[in-house]
């Protein structure tokens, strides 16, 4: 039989003396029952204003970001979760509040110390007339063990419990935020490639303009003013071009770093000709599953059932505290006889500790503190959600405005297109000149790079409203 069970097996008469001198003390206090966890308020919201016609499926894949279709964004998005260094700190605090639990669960155990002792003593021997040393030595070995009888003690491992549900819901925003900055970055670099693209082909464009209007001057055709105005063109598409490198050799330094690595160590090569970043659906999904889904709203719920928790916790030490400890004392003289006397004292000799808090203004100030701390974990909740549904009606608006805007676009580039190809086939027949094939040319690669920008403003925004979503988490419940 364990220490633990004998002495809770042979001490029943000991425990519920406690227990009655307890209910007596309980009744003249105030009520101290446990109040049931709440969720806190929230506004009512039964969809999203501007909920989308072509929404997909209720359910997001826990991966997401393959529904692009891009094996290398897979790749790089997979590097992240494993090098990421904010993914490795918040696993360090989730795994830090997870040890949390097992100190705050240790208090619940009786706990077992022991010391040792040797007093000497000098005594003059009458015969010899010389000094003796005498030695003893002495084993002191005590349990102490305190008696979850309100749940106190269990109260704060609820608490700690529910502060490692949190640190995990805050891993998952990490997890989730990094995913989606990794893309964010990696079509940014895309852009920058087209742009890089379309830019040197304008640069090109715009040096044959100046060499028309070179030849044109000489001929006393335009003025030197034209030829002026078309280098100075000139410079500045080559300084856009200076700029576009340079910020996606920065936005390269950025995602390097999102993957653990060195700021230079990273080559994004350049896709083929084939290269496409498909569309991805639009996920549906009703607000009150965003609440169940969210990483960071399932943080803060947590956070405020754990101040819940410590409400309590603190509200039933106003209650007796009940501890049974035992000392035990062996000397280096003693026979087996003796330590088998010592081994039936450690076992039974139990001696009840009872605490009566009759006026501790410690209590009353910590019930106050927790109670202040829950109101201001509920003050969170309630803007973190405020916050959630702002970005997902956000993201929603700017992702229509931005489909819709790609139509009127693509409109456009048509437009441009057939006019392009019209003044090149007057040209051949001797209507049009080179300059207005150029400037055809001009006008249609820049209404490609308004494409451009409006390609990566629909990709950014998509990964904002899967973020916004939640991700692909499952639901969750606090309680």
């Amino acid at each position: 039989m364990s220490i633990v069970t004998a002495i809770t097996t042979n001490n029943n008469k000991v425990i519920k003396s406690v227990l009655v001198c307890g209910l007596i003390y309980l009744s003249g206090c105030e009520t101290l029952s446990e109040t049931p966890y709440v969720k806190p308020t929230t506004p009512d919201k039964a969809g999203w204003v501007a909920d989308s016609a072509d929404a997909a499926t209720d359910a997001i894949d826990p991966q997401w970001w393959k529904g692009f279709e891009d094996p290398y964004l897979n790749q790089l998005i997979e590097l992240a979760i494993r090098e990421n260094s904010d993914l490795a700190i918040a696993m360090a605090r989730l795994n830090q509040a997870g040890a949390a639990i097992g100190e705050v669960e240790a208090r619940t155990l009786p706990s077992l110390s022991s010391g040792l002792t040797t007093p000497v003593s000098y005594s003059r021997n009458p015969v010899s007339n010389d000094y003796e040393t005498n030695s003893q030595y002495s084993l002191n070995t005590k349990l102490n063990w305190e008696l979850d009888i309100w749940g106190k003690l269990q109260k704060g491992v609820e608490a700690k419990q529910s502060a490692y549900r949190a640190s995990q819901a805050d891993w998952r925003a990490v997890y989730l935020n990094t995913a989606t900055q990794v893309a964010s970055s990696y079509f940014l670099i895309r852009q920058f490639d087209a742009q890089i693209d379309i830019q040197q082909a304008s640069l090109s464009s715009a040096d044959q303009i100046l060499a028309i209007y070179k030849s044109q001057n000489r001929e006393g055709l335009v003025s030197s003013k034209e030829v002026l105005r078309q280098q100075a063109e000139l410079n500045s598409l080559k300084r856009t071009l200076i700029d576009l490198q340079r910020e996606r050799k920065i936005t390269e330094n950025a995602l390097a770093t999102l993957l653990g690595q060195p700021a230079g160590n990273l080559q994004v090569p350049k896709p083929d000709d084939s290269f496409k970043i498909a569309d991805m659906p639009i996920p549906a999904g009703l607000p009150s599953q965003l609440l169940r889904r969210r990483p960071d709203i399932l943080a803060a719920e947590y956070r405020v059932l754990e101040a819940h928790q410590l409400v309590g916790q603190a509200k039933l030490a106003k209650l007796p505290s009940i501890s049974l400890t035992t000392n035990a004392q062996s000397g280096s003289s003693l026979a087996s006889a003796a330590l088998n006397t010592f081994l039936k004292t450690f076992t039974f000799g139990l001696t009840p500790n009872i605490n009566f808090p009759i006026f501790n203004p410690d209590t009353e100030a910590r019930i106050k503190r927790n109670e202040a701390s829950k109101k201001t974990e509920e003050a969170k909740y309630r803007k973190t959600v405020l916050i959630a549904f702002q970005e997902v009606e956000d993201a929603l608006v700017n992702l229509s405005a931005r489909r819709a805007q790609r139509q009127e676009l693509f409109s456009e580039e048509q437009h441009l297109s057939d006019v392009q190809l019209q003044v090149a086939a007057q040209m051949r027949e001797g209507i049009a000149t080179q300059l207005e094939v150029f400037e055809s040319e001009r006008r249609l690669l820049s209404v490609r790079q308004t494409l451009l920008n409006n390609r990566q403003q629909i990709l950014s925004e998509t990964l904002t409203l899967y973020k916004a979503m939640g991700g692909g988490w499952n639901e969750e419940s606090v309680q």
